[in-house]
């Protein structure tokens, strides 16, 4: 079957997209998965207005991706923080490629400006692609894409 013969109706790439994908969505997850979890502090440090971080936020909440929690500082009325959800937590892979593919391909002059590690060990974080059976697919061409065969 080629692939203009399927339906991407339901594509998960779109679905996806439909949840990350806006303008500024992957930047207010680099801040949470970096630790960064209030709101003024992610909006000073990405450079984000406040009416479009506050949509984003309330896509991702809506979406499972982060949750509001709330936080009190002492003699001052309460807050929100944004953390990650397990399914937040899911898209780390995600994140670690786009960053990988940024350094390769976007990296100014001096190289990229930041490194991820393995805390425990010291050696560069990296996405992998492999099968259920843990071989490694270096390209495209050693996949292949087919439809799945629901039954009703």
């Amino acid at each position: 079957m080629e692939w203009l013969e399927f339906d991407t109706a339901g594509c998960s790439i779109q679905r996806t997209l439909d949840i990350i994908g806006e303008k500024w969505t992957i930047l207010i997850l680099r801040e949470a998965f970096n630790g960064v979890r209030r709101f003024d502090q992610i909006r000073d440090h990405v450079g984000v207005s406040d009416p479009v971080l506050s949509d984003r936020l309330r896509k991702l909440i809506a979406s499972g991706v982060l949750e509001a929690r709330p936080y009190r500082e002492p003699g001052k009325r309460a807050r929100k923080e944004y953390r990650l959800t397990e399914k937040g937590l899911d898209l780390y892979p995600v994140m670690i490629s786009l960053l990988r593919w940024g350094d390769e391909h976007c990296a100014g002059p001096g190289g990229p400006p930041i490194d991820v590690r393995h805390r425990d060990c010291g050696e560069p974080v990296a996405a992998v692609v492999q099968c259920a059976a843990g071989h490694t697919l270096a390209s495209p061409r050693e996949s292949e894409t087919r439809p799945l065969t629901r039954t009703p």
